[in-house]
């Protein structure tokens, strides 16, 4: 984010409110001087830079900013030993922390450990995935929310009093649309557009960034409308209509992920074991889609709908899960004694009956499947029927 557009204090920040909000766990953590090492993630422009310097600012901690694609072992170590014989803490701030290596990863653990440091890490991706369980099991993950429309809208106030603008309210919709929830856009657009003139219209940000030649969506029919009329129109395998809303969302430039991540949703959630595959080529497309980006993406995205759309569908595992939860939420039955280890007693290896062997898995009887009896998930259906009919 811009420097001159940084805010200096919690009271200035926008957005997060999760996180920095007055009953926030975080914000208390903060009050307290007792931040543990943490590792932000989430949407670039949402503020986990601001939110480490904030952090440092108020606990009076000197502040260290590295980047994980150019951090040198050597350089962590230097900042340590500058505060080895002192009472002082310091705050290193390392950016991009899904792309430390494994070496990087175990020079930081001792300093996790002795406290020699405090570390906050940043990343556009979960870092879950990438950081070691070590590394882990001594910080904790917050995860950073796109911006709020609401947010935005603040934010793109604040930027045009201090810019001495004027902005049209159509122009100030289309600047939250095009934006996408990350602060940084409505700053470097807004500053971009100042050069070329002082009041602002719609038409000055549509030639800045034409994010589409028609209007995708309005302002009273946001992008999660035309969303939601695409997976509804998959789920009743309509392919032109859920084809129709694709290029409706592509043509208001909404982000290839933002589309391919409610198709892996609904490939499990309407599709399931009807066609088990619907899910492979959904998180195919996701992989695809964040690597490529438009114009291919769109073909990517128009092969995936037109399969989801085409395939036989269910909802079984979807409805099966929910009500498994429901029940879980209130129930704590008994393991049966033959399923908990070490021992087993009495355990029978279902390999050793050729694949099926009746026994008790739950202490009491509880069924939350119900097969579709559709597509793949019929076979599956008539596979268990098989096995288990075979041996009574």
């Amino acid at each position: 984010m811009d420097r001159e557009f940084r805010p200096q204090s919690l009271e200035e920040f926008i957005g997060q409110r999760h996180l920095v909000g007055k009953d926030a766990p975080f914000y208390k953590l903060i009050q307290a001087n007792a931040i543990p090492h943490s590792f932000f993630y989430g949407p670039p422009g949402t503020g986990k830079t601001t939110l480490a310097r904030i952090v440092a600012s108020m606990l009076d901690r000197d502040f260290y900013e590295l980047n994980a694609t150019s951090l040198k072992i050597d350089e962590i170590r230097k900042i340590v030993a500058r505060y080895k014989d002192t009472l002082l803490q310091p705050l290193i701030f390392i950016d991009e922390v899904h792309r430390l290596s494994r070496t990087q990863q175990e020079v930081l653990l001792p300093i996790m450990e002795k406290e020699e440091a405090l570390i906050i890490g940043a990343s556009t991706e979960n870092p879950f995935f990438s950081l070691t369980a070590a590394i882990r099991s001594r910080s904790f993950l917050f995860e950073f929310k796109p911006l709020s429309d609401e947010e935005l809208g603040e934010l793109s106030q604040k930027v045009v009093q201090k810019l001495s603008l004027t902005l049209d309210e159509d122009a100030r919709e289309y600047l939250i649309r095009i934006a996408q929830g990350d602060a940084r856009n409505i700053i470097k657009i807004l500053q971009a557009a100042s050069i070329i003139n002082r009041h602002i219209t719609k038409e000055i940000l549509s030639k800045l960034v034409p994010a589409s030649f028609h209007e995708g969506s309005s302002s009273a029919e946001t992008h999660y409308t035309l969303a939601s009329a695409l997976i509804k129109s998959i789920r009743g395998s309509d392919i032109d209509a859920a084809l129709y809303y694709l290029a409706r969302l592509i043509a208001a430039a909404e982000p290839p992920e933002f589309i391919a991540r409610r198709l892996v949703i609904l490939a499990s959630e309407d599709i399931g074991n009807a066609n088990p595959n619907a899910l492979n080529l959904a998180v195919s497309t996701l992989t695809a889609v964040k690597n490529i980006g438009y114009p291919e993406a769109r073909i990517i995205l128009s092969q995936c709908v037109t399969y989801l759309a085409s395939s036989p569908k269910s909802n079984a595992a979807y409805s099966a899960i929910n009500k498994a939860l429901e029940v879980a939420q209130n129930d704590n039955s008994p393991i049966p004694a033959h399923l908990k280890p070490p021992k087993f007693q009495g355990y029978k290896y279902p390999h050793h009956y050729g694949g099926y062997v009746e026994q008790e898995y739950m202490s009491k009887k509880m069924q939350f499947y119900q097969s579709s009896g559709i597509g793949f998930e019929k076979k599956l259906q008539e596979w268990l029927e098989k096995i288990k009919g075979k041996k009574q």
